[in-house]
């Protein structure tokens, strides 16, 4: 099996204590090699400035390519662009443009007066700046406010138009979801690079709860699977296993990137990634 490309996505710390557990999850991922660390972003100044400071620490520290998350929600398209200028100065030209989610709990997304309206807005004003590559979000499984699956390919194709070079997924909880995703992508004549997100279970409440808020399917085999591997104390094997499973299938099928949502936790993506033959990599210098 060919050893896949992998990469990594933590959020900013809110505390001392959560500052160490970023630092951890980065120290311990960074020898795999990752082709980039994905650093996430709050709306409305909420973690805007921890996400600058985060992306500035990682990018200095591990001298690894470092994406910072940028979003519509919140704000002026002129304090938008400010914010990706102000990456840019710091050394992070990677980004991965997004809409974000709605303010304060809301139902539906609301631009910003000033704002931009949506996701290709704010791309097509990155790819006019000419020094930033950039990412956007797509749905494997229906995004909760798009009318079909289809529309989730047809939104992906104006993003792709907008001037984005590369997608990474949302979470997904069994391999076809990805590939009918990318099937139905490049009959849509799509031929940028998809890169599917993968979330090893840390916990599968957590996780539930989240997919459930995402519209991403639950099967009820998985739901069935970890509430007998927590009753015999077994979640963390069977949330290794499984990953681990999923993605080498995803690779049988010719996936050559693999993006992990790491939760600032470190030790499971690394042991999902050591199954799947990506290790640290040691140099000259290191034993020397």
């Amino acid at each position: 099996m060919p050893t896949p490309n992998v990469s990594f996505e933590v959020f900013p710390p809110r505390s001392v204590d959560a500052a160490f557990n970023l630092w951890d999850t980065a120290q311990a991922l960074a020898p795999l090699s990752p082709r980039f660390f994905s650093v996430t972003y709050g709306a409305g100044g909420t973690t805007r400035d921890l996400t600058h400071d985060a992306a500035h620490v990682l990018r200095r520290t591990s001298g690894l390519p470092v994406a910072a998350h940028l979003t519509c929600v919140g704000a002026s398209k002129a304090e938008t662009l400010e914010v990706a200028d102000n990456f840019s100065k710091i050394g992070v030209k990677d980004i991965v443009a997004l809409r974000g989610d709605p303010q304060d709990g809301a139902e539906t997304f609301t631009p910003h007066p000033d704002g931009f309206a949506d996701s290709c807005e704010l791309i097509e004003a990155l790819a006019q700046k000419g020094t930033f590559n950039i990412r956007v979000g797509a749905y494997p499984d229906s995004h909760p406010e798009a009318d079909s699956q289809q529309a989730n390919v047809d939104w992906l194709k104006r993003k792709f138009d907008a001037g984005a070079n590369e997608a990474i997924t949302q979470f997904f909880f069994e391999a076809e979801s990805f590939l009918r995703f990318r099937d139905a992508c490049a009959a849509a004549g799509i031929d940028k690079p998809i890169t599917p997100g993968i979330l090893p279970v840390i916990n599968w409440k957590s996780a539930r709860k989240f997919a459930t808020r995402c519209g991403t399917p639950i099967p009820q085999w998985l739901d069935d699977a970890f509430e007998a591997a927590i009753r015999d104390d077994r979640h963390d094997l069977l949330a290794t296993a499984l990953c681990t499973e999923m993605c080498s299938t995803l690779i049988d099928e010719g996936v050559e990137d693999l993006h992990f949502y790491t939760l600032n936790r470190a030790e499971l993506t690394r042991n999902v990634c050591r199954a799947l033959g990506v290790t640290p990599q040691v140099t000259l210098e290191d034993v020397a």
